[in-house]
């Protein structure tokens, strides 16, 4: 793994505007940043990344078939008891899930860590899975990256492959806030996924979705939704005033009500219970676990609900390193062992996202920030795999 100056390709941004990549800078700074990219080695993308992601991903899957059927863990993930027919309901029927991203430690030296799963509401995707191809493509073309070089990314045909496997009803609906560009963005990609695998599709803002007397959810003029997916997470849905309509509608969800027990940090002390010692997780613990000491004066504390880095607080031999404020902590904390981000330019962090289309590993992203904490200031880096010697 290596952190490799490419340069900016001069039209780069009219390139990005003619592909709807239209959220490449935000509030005025800059989000996609091409003046470098990551280099990996095979062995490390298909060892070190890929397999692994898909163990994670299916050690995940084992916990949340665990946890539907015990009342102590779903208290203990912060999830209402009104919520817990949905959660179970969605979980035995085999509610499909699309997506979701691993968010990895790793600087090519040793075993890449897990440090959450965003299973519910990832952003990053376009970007992903379409623009930072198209980079690759072009300085391929240019000769400005070694003749076969390649780059992970099965994400753009695995979307369109997972939209056709769940299956297309009336109307599969697309929810966001509509001011929102990332969001916007991200939503409109996923709605053209779903529309090349032949599904009708709308837009909704979040304030538009109705719920019929008939259980069913549905747009402005009262067409049902078949298939609903929103960029709107579990926890804020649960508390709102349609969540007592989720568990008997026949509408569906993207993401389902079950991956609400993966997509907080409190899988993490779970999973640890449940593969203590494993290579790519890292000791947690609930904060008012003893077993929480054992970490002794280094670990990160974690909100169970988090984003964007938020209330997160980084201590190294018992000194705070680094703090990011927020809104969250109200539900608790856990303590997970530091695992602190590699540097390559001792200026910015990348932390790796490891993408799961269906419940396949995909693809990655790789995100740099300006500290140890990964917020919403980070830039999005493309990779490449660089071509066997």
């Amino acid at each position: 793994m290596r952190r490799v100056p490419t340069g900016e390709r001069p039209d780069w941004r009219e390139i990005a505007r003619k592909n709807g990549f239209v959220f490449h800078t935000l509030d005025g700074a800059p989000y996609w940043d091409e003046s470098h990219a990551y280099a990996f080695t095979l062995d490390e993308i298909e060892e070190d990344i890929e397999a692994p992601s898909g163990e994670l991903h299916a050690l995940c899957l084992d916990f949340a078939a665990r946890a539907v059927e015990d009342e102590r863990i779903l208290a203990s993930l912060c999830i209402p008891e009104s919520a817990w027919d949905a959660v179970r309901g969605s979980w035995r029927r085999g509610d499909a899930s699309l997506y979701g991203r691993l968010d990895l430690s790793y600087d090519g030296t040793g075993p890449a860590k897990l440090l959450e799963y965003n299973a519910d509401t990832p952003t990053a995707l376009y970007e992903t899975g379409v623009f930072q191809w198209l980079w690759l493509e072009e300085l391929l073309r240019d000769g400005r990256l070694p003749a076969g070089s390649d780059q992970y990314n099965a994400i753009h045909e695995r979307l369109i492959a997972r939209f056709r496997e769940i299956g297309a009803g009336t109307l599969t609906a697309f929810a966001a806030e509509a001011d929102a560009p990332e969001d916007r963005g991200t939503v409109t990609y996923l709605q053209d996924c779903a529309l090349q695998a032949g599904h009708a599709t709308r837009f909704l803002d979040l304030s538009e979705i109705g719920l019929k007397p008939d259980g069913r959810f549905c747009a402005p003029d009262e067409a049902s939704i078949d298939l609903l997916f929103k960029l709107y997470p579990w926890e804020w849905a649960f508390s709102d005033a349609f969540a007592k309509g989720v568990a008997g509608s026949p509408t569906r969800f993207l993401e389902p009500p079950w991956k609400a027990i993966l997509s907080n940090k409190g899988v993490l002390p779970h999973l640890w219970a449940q593969e203590p010692g494993h290579p790519n997780l890292l000791p947690a613990f609930f904060e008012d676990d003893p077993q929480a000491a054992s970490l002794g004066a280094s670990y990160v504390r974690k909100p169970v609900f988090s984003r964007e880095g938020s209330n997160i607080e980084i201590v190294r031999e018992g000194t705070v390193l680094a703090h990011e404020p927020g809104p969250y902590g109200g539900e608790g904390y856990i303590r997970q062992a530091l695992a602190e981000l590699p540097s390559f330019d001792d200026r910015r962090r990348p932390l790796i996202g490891s993408w799961i289309v269906g419940d396949a590993p995909a693809g990655l992203c790789v995100r740099e920030g300006r500290g140890a904490i990964t917020g919403n200031d980070a830039l999005f880096v493309p990779h490449y795999i660089e071509p066997a010697a």
